[in-house]
This record gives C-alpha cells, structure tokens and sequence, in this order.
C-alpha cells in the first residue's frame, strides 16, 4: 500500500468515526444515555442564529425557518456524550462574546452583515466548533420538510432508477 492509498483509508476510517453521532441522530437513534446539557431558550435561540448565518433565507425558507436548532439540540442531548455537548456549547459562548468584544453587542442583535463578519471570523478562530456547527446546520436543514422539498427537488414516489439522468440547466439536486 502507498501512502497515498493509506492516507485515503485513514480519512474515510476517521470520517465514519467523527459522522457517526450525526448519522444516527438523522436516523433517530440514541447514542448517549448519560447526562446531558441543560439548553437554555436562549442558547436555542443563539443556534437559530448562526444556523440562519449558514443558510440563510433566499428565494427558499433558511434554516431558521426550517427549524434547524431543535434538530441540532436533539442530536447533541441524544448522540453526544456530555463532555461533547459542553464543547459544542462553550463554542457558541466564545462566537457570542466574540460578537460583544467585536460590536460591544450579542450576536442575535447584530445586524447581518455583522453577523457574517463573526461567523467568518469563528471559521478561523474556532475552526472546530465551526465545522461541527456548519455539519449539524447543513444535515438538520436538508432533513428538514423545508429543505427536503423546498430547496431541493423531492419526488415522493420515485420512479425506476436511471443512474445516468441528464439534469435540466439550473434544476434542483434531488432529495433523498
């Protein structure tokens, strides 16, 4: 084996590890029955925030609409073990008084454009928080009805499979 072939393996090995909490919170699955993290409406509303920085309302709802906090908060209390969700919610902690030591104001009162400045400021600063943020938004979101049938194509009862289907220019990507 070359390196190039084990450093292929090893990040599809540690790719299924770091997705595997995610994954099964799409599934409905429980992971963690330890304790867990008591999450504020505060912090809830926080998460709908940055989740509608991620994806934002365009010509389709954004994940604010979509109701992506509540899936985020469910994945983290049901898939991660308490350690995790401690790390996850210190992250969004840091990216709010980043918003305060940047604007002097929390980052739900800032203005959209302020808003994306500390998000792309947390991409750098908090990388690891961001990923896993940006990773929990972008599944919760095209889970999500909204998502599912609005910001992509969704055919209820498929038809026979085509593996080579030519897409029309600017059609949606299929929902699964």
């Amino acid at each position: 084996m070359n390196r190039r072939e084990a450093v292929q393996k090893l990040t599809l090995l540690m790719g299924g590890v770091v997705s595997a909490p995610l994954m099964a919170g799409v599934m409905g699955e429980r992971l963690n029955f330890g304790p867990s993290v008591e999450v504020s409406a505060e912090q809830e509303a926080l998460l709908a925030e940055i989740a509608d920085v991620i994806i934002p309302t365009t010509k389709t709802p954004g994940a604010k609409a979509a109701g992506v906090e509540k899936f985020i908060t469910r994945v983290m209390r049901d898939c991660y073990v308490e350690e995790e969700q401690q790390k996850f919610y210190a992250g969004v902690e840091r990216l709010n008084k980043s918003s305060n030591d940047v604007y002097g104001k929390g980052f739900a009162a800032l203005d959209a454009t302020q808003k994306n400045d500390i998000v792309k400021r947390s991409t750098t600063a908090d990388k690891p928080f961001f990923l896993q943020m940006k990773g929990l938004t972008v599944t919760g979101y095209f889970t999500s009805e909204i998502g599912a049938t609005q910001a992509l194509d969704y055919l209820p009862i498929p038809g026979r499979f085509e593996g080579s289907y030519p897409m029309k220019e600017g059609q949606k990507t299929w929902a699964l």
